[in-house]
């Protein structure tokens, strides 16, 4: 499989990976697992999407901000790979959707997240997921994804 290639093809380039907002790192790697820490919907260091889903911006545009967050995850895993080689599959991802108490559709939301991995890994990036409505968010993004990945 050609990451690279199926990235251009989707019209997704990865660019720097965001500096932390606080004190930790943005990966972590244990045995053959990587635990990439929270990433924002942010496109080149600017907060694309602040708001609560569902009251404030729509379902669609919260699943782009759950995609903008997983290509974010992305950056970080390219940053800890040798090659895209190394990578055997997306495990788990959970995401955190900025909501009003009564919002019950954050599983659809962060199918912004899924549908790209599952598009860009095929069966590898088939995972297993949590999506999980909070209140606040940093910066008062519309949400939070993070991501743990087998390696070789």
């Amino acid at each position: 499989m050609d990451v690279e290639k199926r990235l251009r093809e989707s019209g997704i380039v990865l660019t720097e990976v965001n500096a932390p907002l606080a004190a930790y790192v943005p990966a972590v790697r244990s045995g053959n697992l990587l635990f990439i820490s929270g990433q924002l919907p942010m496109d080149q260091g600017i907060l694309s999407y602040k708001g609560k889903v569902g009251s404030e911006l729509s379902i669609e545009e919260g699943q782009s901000a759950c995609r903008q967050a997983a290509i974010n995850c992305l950056a970080v895993l390219k940053k800890n790979l040798a090659d895209w080689g190394q990578l055997v599959r997306i495990v788990k991802i959970t995401g955190y959707i900025r909501c009003d108490s009564d919002f019950t559709a954050q599983p659809q939301v962060l199918n912004g997240a899924s549908q790209l991995l599952e598009n860009l890994f095929g069966v590898n990036g088939k995972h297993a997921r949590a999506a999980v409505g909070v209140n606040a968010l940093p910066l008062g993004a519309a949400c939070e994804v993070e991501m743990v990945v087998e390696l070789r």
